[in-house]
């Protein structure tokens, strides 16, 4: 596989992971009924950027998660206040745009200082137009519009904090929850791609280029069936002893490739460091797996890898880890990169693992984290009312920062792992 294929596939597994994992939020944020400003894949600049319907899409430049933007979460960027001079386009009886500067140029728009204005209950706006007071109805997807940049109004209705408890917290679940359902259909994939191994027989899965497996005629995806008149089945030691006691000595394997029975003369060679070796890599033939046996097998993935990252962040939290066994982005690089190389079953399973871990990642009461949002949620239902957003919001944004921090020093070992070698 080459270094172009390797990093799409890198770039898969990014894409696909974060636009699952913000899809979740942004699906059920827009299903009770908030608007959604933004719907972005990455951090910093943008490098792609379109507006479909309420909400504009963008691709942003550094590969390090993505996020929704739900009105009300953030204080509203555009605040317009009594005393301020503004232009409005007016429609059916209604405000459709608001416009907050270059007013001369807007000829088709009413002109008028704002003498009163809400626009998140009462939807309206009264202004003194040459001495003259006039109110209008503002349309609930009235724009403002600033230096060119149209911003949409939010009314109270549409805001994150107007929805019940329930509906926010789904909002915020639903992204670790599309995680952990991408992780089970991949692993339930997975199943279907390798099949169900069948314990009484051994496959070669490789062999190694000028081995002495290569060079008797050996290939992978043949079946041993017996070796020097003894019936192998899924005796994996017995062949091993059979090929031990055999250095430099002819021996006949009876494979079965095709459904045909071939006879091939190997002879296993003795290494310098006194290993015997033939040069194939084993594993258990299989058959194609039913539905029932890839489901079981995609569940037992799951209980199987949540246990033990449930246990490494147990042992992180607990601090039984040092930082120096931390890997950061570029060692998920560099697996992704071998695992993709090995094949598509190994490439597929890890994307699934990765899925997983990024679900329960989340889910971790961190600042920052959708876990510690799901927690202020907690706190809002035991108390009746809500924890102060600007409180909040302090706490998420220092979490974000220790974050980042701990990015940068897990990358930092990954740079010194390279240079070490």
């Amino acid at each position: 596989m080459n270094v172009l294929q390797l990093i799409l596939l890198n770039v898969l597994l990014f894409f696909v992971l974060v636009t699952v994992h913000e899809w979740g939020h942004f699906y059920f944020a827009r299903r009770a009924g908030i608007l959604t400003r933004e719907f972005a894949i990455g951090f910093g600049p943008k490098v792609l950027s379109f507006v479909k319907g309420e909400t504009r899409y963008t691709l942003r430049l550094l590969p390090i998660g993505g996020f929704v933007r739900m009105a009300g979460e953030d204080p509203e960027l555009v605040q317009i206040n009594p005393g301020q001079r503004i232009a409005l386009a007016i429609q059916d009886d209604k405000v459709t745009h608001i416009y907050l500067n270059d007013l001369d140029s807007r000829r088709d728009a009413l002109q008028g200082v704002v003498e009163d204005i809400d626009l998140e209950h009462k939807l309206f706006v009264r202004v003194d137009v040459d001495g003259v007071l006039h109110k209008f109805a503002v349309h609930p997807q009235a724009m403002m519009v600033s230096k060119d940049k149209e911003t949409q109004i939010a009314p109270w209705d549409r805001q994150f904090g107007s929805k019940t408890v329930g509906q926010r917290a789904l909002a915020i679940f639903a992204g670790p929850l599309m995680n952990f359902i991408l992780a089970i259909i991949l692993f339930i994939s997975v199943a279907f791609m390798v099949g169900t191994p069948l314990p009484d027989r051994i496959r070669i899965q490789s062999t190694v280029d000028s081995s002495a497996a290569q060079k008797a005629g050996l290939m992978a995806g043949d079946v041993i069936i017996e070796v020097n008149g003894e019936k192998i089945a899924g005796d994996s030691k017995k062949l091993t002893g059979l090929i031990q006691d055999s250095a430099n000595k002819p021996m006949s394997w009876v494979v079965e490739r095709d459904q045909q029975l071939l006879t091939k003369q190997v002879t296993p060679v003795l290494t310098a460091d006194n290993a015997i070796r033939v040069g194939v890599s084993l594993g258990p033939d299989t058959r194609p797996a039913t539905i029932s046996e890839a489901f079981q097998f995609g569940w037992k993935n799951m209980v199987l890898y949540s246990t033990l990252i449930l246990d490494g962040f147990g042992k992180l939290a607990t601090l039984q880890v040092d930082m120096d066994e931390l890997g950061g982005p570029v060692q998920i690089v560099q697996f992704t990169s071998e695992q993709a190389a090995a094949g598509w079953p190994q490439y597929v399973n890890w994307m699934a693992l990765m899925s997983l871990y990024l679900g329960l990642f989340n889910l971790l009461p961190v600042p920052a984290l959708d876990g510690s949002r799901l927690v202020f949620l907690g706190l809002e239902a035991l108390r009746g009312k809500p924890i102060d957003p600007n409180r909040e919001s302090m706490v998420h944004f220092v979490g974000f920062a220790m974050l980042m921090l701990l990015m940068i020093a897990v990358t930092y070992n990954d740079i010194l792992e390279l240079i070490k070698g």
